[in-house]
Parts: C-alpha cells; sequence; structure tokens
C-alpha cells in the first residue's frame, strides 16, 4: 500500500473537505470537479475521479449475510464479489470469483472453477496486512456460515432446503455445535473447483449465489472483528472501504489488486474511488447536483418533476445539459398488513383497504408519472416472461370498499380502532403517498390513520418484530425472477406460531396452503412457461387474499452529470461500477 499514498493522500483531502460541507448543505463546496486529471486508457476510457452518489437512508450494515436493504446493497456490491454476478445491463449471470461452471442434467449439481490470482483486499486481519488469495475453501467457509444459525443472518431462508445438508448444519449451530466438514452439499474438491449440490432442481441457484448472502469474506476477517464487521468490510471487488462518517458519508478506494481488466485489456476499475452521500432531502440533493457536486440523481423531487422532464420523458430547460436514464423498475412499493394481528387478521378488512385507494390517481398527480399504478400482483409488471397484467388486482371501487368493511362488522368504520401508518424516512415520496392514502380511507372507510415516521433501521427492525399493523415498505427484485418476490408470501418460512419471532421475509405472517402449493411446484418446474404459469397462480392467490396492499410499480429516473459513461440502467438498480468513467469536457458534447 505504500505505493499509494501519493494517490489517497488527496483523495482522503476531498472526502473530508465533501463531509464538512455536507454539515451545511447551505455552504459552498470547493472540491474539485470530478472529471479533471484523468488518464485515457485504451479503447476511448480514461482513468480517475471519484464517482460520489447520494442515498436518502443511510445504512443499516455491510456484513454480506445481514444485507436487507438496498443502501448496503449498492455499497457492498462495489466492495465485495461472489462466485457469479450480474451484468449490469442486462442482468444476465457473468463469471466473477468462478471463471466457469458446469451443471449436471438434472441441475442439482454445480462444479464452479475458481479463478486464480483472485486476491483479498490488504487488511491487517491477515499477517502483514497483505490480503490472501481466494480458493475453494474460503468460498466454501462463506457457504457454511450462510447455513449457520445466526441472529444476524438473513440468508439463510435463500439456501434453506435447497442446498444439501443446510437444514442439518442450522439445527447443528443453533444448538451450539460446529458440525466436522460442514454443509454436506457444499465439497471442495481441490483448490481452485467447488461443488454445491441441491435437494432438487431449483432455476434461480445462480441467482442466490449471486446477491450479498453469496458474497466471499475471508474467516480471518470474522475473527478479528466479529460484529463490527457491520463497518469493516474485507472483499476481492474493484473497490475497499477506506472512511465511514456516520450518518454523513462512505468513501470507498479504487483496489489495486483487482483481478479484472475490460476488453482491451486495461485494469479495472477506471474510477480512482466512490463516495457516497447521504442527503435525506431529494430537494438539497438535487442542489448539489446542480453545483456539480454529486454525479448521479436517483428519482426526482417530486415537487420538481415537472420543471425537470415533460410527459414525454424530455428533459427541460436548464436541465438538458444533463443525461436523463427511464426505466420500469422491477420492484413494488406496497403497505403490508400484519396479518396475524387482530386488526387486519380478517381478509375483508385488508380487501377493503385495498379497494379504497385510487392508485392511478396517486401516480397521476402524486408521482407526477414516476410510476405504474399497483393494479395487478405482487409481481411487477416488468419481467418480459411474465405477465403481470394476467393477474387481477384491486381497482378504485369506494362502494365495494365499504360493503366489504360492513361485511367484516364495522359499518362505516364504527368501530374500527385508529390505525398506526409506520414509514420510514428519506425524501418526501413516502409522506406525500401516506397522506394521499391517510386522506383516501378517511373519505372512504371513515378509518382515521396516524402517520409515524422512523429511521430505516429502527423501521426494518419493527417490521420484522411483528411490531405494527400497517406498514409502509418496498421489494426491489434481489435477481430477475418473479420468484424473488412471491418469497415474500411463502408460508414455510414462518414458525408454527407465525406471530412469534422475527421474519426476514414473510413479515405479513401470511400463510395459504394453496398459495404454497402452487410455489413450491413452481420451485420444482423446471419449463419456464409451466413455471410461469404457476406463478401467476400463486401471484392471483395471494391478490385475493390482500396480505398487502399494493400501491405502485416503480418507473426509475436517473440524473447523470454529463461526463459519465458506462454506467447502464437496468430495471433493478443494481450498480457496479467497476467499468464506470468519467470524459473530459472536450468529449461531453457526445451526449444527447
Amino acid at each position: 500500500m505504500n505505493q499509494l499514498i501519493k494517490f489517497l493522500f488527496p483523495l482522503i483531502t476531498v472526502f473530508a473537505i465533501l463531509t464538512a460541507c455536507n454539515k451545511d448543505n447551505n455552504s459552498s463546496q470547493s472540491s474539485e470537479k470530478a472529471n479533471v486529471n484523468l488518464k485515457s486508457a485504451s479503447g476511448g476510457a480514461y482513468y480517475g475521479g471519484i464517482f460520489r452518489m447520494n442515498e436518502e437512508e443511510y445504512l443499516r450494515s455491510l456484513y454480506p449475510l445481514n444485507i436487507g436493504e438496498v443502501v448496503g446493497h449498492r455499497i457492498t456490491n462495489q466492495i465485495y464479489e461472489g462466485l457469479v454476478m450480474l451484468d449490469q445491463e442486462t442482468l444476465r449471470i457473468q463469471p466473477a470469483i468462478a471463471e466457469s461452471w458446469e451443471v449436471n442434467e438434472d441441475a442439482t449439481q454445480y462444479t464452479f472453477t475458481i479463478r486464480k490470482g483472485v486476491k483479498f483486499h490488504d487488511d491487517e486481519c491477515f499477517e502483514g496486512g497483505k490480503g490472501t488469495e481466494v480458493t475453494a475453501k474460503e468460498v466454501k467457509y462463506c457457504l457454511d456460515r450462510l447455513c449457520s444459525y445466526a441472529t444476524d443472518n438473513k440468508g439463510y431462508d435463500f439456501v434453506k432446503e435447497r442446498i444439501v445438508g443446510a437444514e442439518a448444519h442450522h439445527e447443528a449451530t443453533k444448538n451450539g455445535q460446529n458440525p466436522e466438514g460442514g454443509v454436506e452439499g457444499v465439497k471442495v474438491i481441490d483448490d481452485y473447483t467447488i461443488q454445491i449440490n441441491l435437494q432438487k432442481p431449483f432455476s434461480s441457484f445462480l441467482h442466490i449465489l449471486a446477491m450479498p448472502f453469496g458474497y466471499v469474506f475471508p474467516k480471518e476477517a470474522i475473527d478479528k472483528y466479529g460484529l463490527e464487521m457491520r463497518n469493516k468490510t474485507v472483499g476481492t471487488g474493484p473497490f475497499y472501504l477506506k472512511r465511514i462518517a456516520e450518518d454523513e458519508a462512505v468513501l470507498l478506494l479504487k483496489n489495486p489488486n483487482y483481478w479484472g481488466k475490460d476488453a482491451n485489456g486495461n485494469q479495472l476499475p477506471y474510477l480512482d474511488g466512490i463516495r457516497f452521500s447521504f442527503i435525506k432531502d431529494q430537494m438539497s440533493a438535487l442542489l448539489e447536483f446542480k453545483k456539480g457536486n454529486v454525479d448521479m440523481i436517483y428519482r426526482l423531487p417530486l415537487q420538481l418533476t415537472d420543471e425537470i422532464v415533460n410527459r414525454d420523458g424530455k428533459l427541460q430547460g436548464e436541465y438538458t445539459q444533463f443525461q436523463m436514464q427511464e426505466k420500469p423498475a422491477m420492484s413494488v412499493q406496497y403497505y403490508g398488513f400484519l396479518n396475524t394481528g387482530d386488526m387486519f387478521k380478517n381478509k375483508l378488512v385488508r380487501q377493503a383497504f385495498c379497494y379504497a385507494i385510487d392508485r392511478q390517481k396517486i401516480v397521476d398527480f402524486t408521482l407526477k408519472g414516476a410510476g405504474v399504478a399497483g393494479s395487478y400482483g405482487v409481481v411487477p409488471p416488468s419481467f418480459s416472461n411474465y405477465d403481470a397484467t394476467k393477474i387481477k388486482g384491486y381497482d378504485y371501487n369506494p362502494d365495494k370498499a365499504r360493503r366489504l368493511l360492513g361485511e367484516a362488522g364495522y359499518e362505516n368504520g364504527k368501530g374500527f380502532p385508529k390505525v398506526t401508518l409506520q414509514i420510514n424516512s428519506g425524501g418526501t415520496r413516502n409522506e406525500q403517498v401516506a397522506e394521499a392514502i391517510q386522506k383516501m380511507i378517511s373519505e372512504t372507510l371513515n378509518i382515521d390513520i396516524d402517520i409515524v415516521k422512523m429511521p430505516f433501521a429502527q423501521h426494518l427492525e419493527n417490521t420484522e418484530a411483528g411490531k405494527f399493523n400497517l406498514w409502509r415498505a418496498g421489494w426491489i427484485a434481489d435477481y430477475p425472477d418473479p420468484e424473488n418476490f412471491l418469497n415474500l408470501l411463502w408460508g414455510a418460512r414462518l414458525p408454527e406460531d407465525p406471530s412469534q419471532g422475527t421474519q426476514y421475509l414473510n413479515t405479513f405472517r401470511y400463510r395459504s396452503e394453496t398459495f404454497d402449493k402452487y410455489f413450491e411446484e413452481a420451485l420444482r418446474t423446471v419449463d419456464e412457461d409451466k413455471r410461469m404459469e404457476l406463478y401467476q397462480k400463486a401471484d392471483q392467490t395471494a391478490v385475493n387474499d390482500a396480505p398487502l396492499l399494493p400501491i405502485y410499480y416503480d418507473k426509475d429516473r436517473r440524473l447523470l452529470q454529463s461526463y459519465v459513461r458506462a454506467f447502464p440502467q437496468n430495471a433493478m438498480e443494481y450498480r457496479n461500477l467497476r467499468a464506470t468513467y468519467f470524459v473530459p469536457d472536450s468529449e461531453k458534447v457526445a451526449v444527447k
């Protein structure tokens, strides 16, 4: 690392300046432009610059097995890698730590060849501070840990009943045992070959391995940092964690030992680093973007949407100097009902709430067109192989809503308790949607709703623990398959008494034998057309039971500075900046 001292010092200085300025958004920032002092690379790319992006919520954890929210995912995706990863543009599975793999005839055995020369980031957890090479042993350690019992392991449900021996290993570790040989279905063949055996075919298994739960990290880091892995990271990715300023900024710097190269043989990444800020107010974040202090804005402030872009999707006025990207997202925004609670255990009440919402009005007037009305199921209409429009969801029908509420024993809302809606802080979008729904429920059902706003980490803890009857949530695809959305409703994840314990996925505590039958049959089905038909039946079953209230499906919009290149948008808002670069001012004219 000594050869980087001259390189790191100006970057840390920039970080300090930006962090200090972030404390006072009204102060002028003195940081340099991002695209100066660039060095050309073959093929038209350039080296240099720190990419600055903003998140409205602060991260909850950077420990791979504890990633349960999108901010932590977007940061760790630059730091860690698994055996495979997603292509930033197409979302197809690509090689990562594994350079290749083979799958047996019935898709129950995956054999991976590990890329030689992949090293962990330099860190003091290693002897001499130098990152060691990744071998099959380290991969097995992480997969064994994924199948182990731990209060901070959110990934086990994704491999439970899938990897051979996962349940036995989980139960043994829960009882304080450390089974010799680890998980039965994960086998080290040699230093650079690992084999994973499944109990039955599972079409999205490679996608599971591309999630944060499949990231590879060293045992040495766990031994040294333990629970501090929330803020400590040791991965193999294109960037490493340099500094965290709580609630203010996170700085990642270029990994000089990264294995990746581009098609022209250039060493990746191109960028010197990435800086995440956490400005919660969208207007303030947009102002910093216009000043040139942020390189990307994700989602536009609702109150300025009509000023920034017209209804044809074209930038207007001063904003024409920037790049805009727009894409229907693989995400759904919804309100969750606690199905085991006294308030919403009656399906008729949940259905009444669903019919009382004018989703199109919310999309048109509250979201300014940045969404699609949630009139189908839990799976958004953004998959090419899944026709979400076949699912009959809830239209706006106030008469039917009032009738259903009356049938549930609450004529004109009489006797129904006041509802507390928990939402998370972060921008104004959540608040404005909540206020619109609050008004609609009051006018249609004569039920009062109090809105309580909480920090995101506390919000997640409360919903996972079942402490609220009604809460705001959203789900962005972890991988591009409808199964990832329907998995939120799978009853097999619930204990015998679903009202007990912490639920990371099925926070609604919804249980339906019919849904589970269709969903589990789909999981066993290799034929894609048949599998999608089964998913549709499961989706429709859940919609009829109304365990949640779909509001809208996102339509993502991003603004980029004109000098940003190779940062394509995708339907998952999956971000990997290993091949992103800046161009000098002389090339900005190429942007349309």
